[in-house]
């Protein structure tokens, strides 16, 4: 195993169910208006976001590194009465084959992930969408003030694309930073900042 798989299994080994298997409210928002077509969500866990889009019509493939939380997420998909296919992937290592009309990539931070790792793979990311298609990248903008990941760096939507380094085929649909209430484990009440980046591949 790697790093990366050793950390994740144990991290969903470890308990029966670590999400709540609702979907990003940022993919919501941001995927609700597309056509379904297919869809490659990277990073999917235990499928919240897979199953929410399988359910509205995707043809989804997930792809994570732990094979504890792929079986959960085909499982969550068969209670939903819904299908996806999962992949097993180091991202850093390897990547699904093929084109998607969505890429979408939620909260891919990860405390084990090497200097880089995060920006090839949202590189390759982008070079996994079809022409006409959208990558979708959501993730947060600061920890809150209980999480012992204070000295993680959270990259904006400005640091996002500058190492996609796109081409003049692609346009910027949304770049916002979003703020929502968290509560925290002893019912500490704050504001929770995250970026959302939506680009589109024109051709």
């Amino acid at each position: 195993m790697t790093t990366a798989q050793e950390f994740w299994e144990t991290f969903y080994s470890e308990r029966d169910q670590v999400w709540s298997g609702k979907p990003n409210p940022l993919l919501v928002r941001e995927a609700e208006r597309l056509t379904p077509g297919s869809a490659l969500d990277i990073g999917c866990a235990e499928g919240g976001d897979a199953v929410w889009l399988a359910k509205r019509g995707w043809r989804v493939l997930g792809v994570d590194v732990s094979q504890v939380a792929l079986d959960r997420a085909v499982k969550h998909a068969f209670e939903a009465g819904v299908e996806i296919s999962v992949e097993q992937h180091d991202l850093k290592v390897t990547f699904p084959e093929g084109l998607y009309d969505l890429v979408s990539a939620q909260f891919l931070h990860s405390p084990v992930e090497e200097d880089g790792e995060r920006n090839s793979i949202l590189r390759r990311a982008s070079e996994a969408v079809a022409p006409g298609g959208h990558l979708i990248v959501g993730g947060h903008a600061g920890a809150p003030s209980w999480s012992e990941h204070q000295d993680y760096y959270f990259p904006t939507t400005k640091d996002v694309l500058d190492h996609l380094k796109l081409a003049d085929n692609w346009i910027v649909v949304t770049d916002e930073v979003v703020e929502r209430p968290l509560v925290g484990p002893d019912g500490q009440e704050e504001t929770r900042k995250d970026n959302v980046l939506t680009v589109k591949r024109l051709f």
